[in-house]
């Protein structure tokens, strides 16, 4: 009887070995959105909400969390028929909050 399991000769599904790319890596949201923050004007929750498709609950949640890893956040508002922006003004902690790289 012979054992099916084993073979003498390794197939060619097995043997072929393809090349391996990684697709480039996309900045995540968090690093976005502190680009966004560090502009000199700032942002609103409305343009926020927009580029990420967030609700705008959520973008104010992301706000509150920059806020926790050490980002000192302004809001800023100039006229009353104008939305409120919001802008970094200054980073603490900005190598932990991005990962341990240095987004300045």
């Amino acid at each position: 009887m012979t054992d099916t399991c084993t073979q003498a000769e390794p197939s060619k599904a097995m043997t072929t070995v393809l090349p391996t790319t990684t697709p480039p890596k996309r900045p995540t949201k968090k690093a976005q959105l502190i680009k966004l923050l560090s502009c000199k004007l700032g942002t609103d929750v409305a343009t926020i909400s927009a580029k990420f498709g967030w609700q705008p609950h959520t973008t104010r949640a992301a706000l509150s969390g920059l806020r926790k890893v050490g980002f000192e956040i302004t809001k800023e508002n100039a006229d009353a028929d104008k939305p409120v922006r919001y802008r970094i003004i200054r980073a603490h902690a900005v190598a932990s909050a991005l990962g341990g790289r240095n987004a300045e």
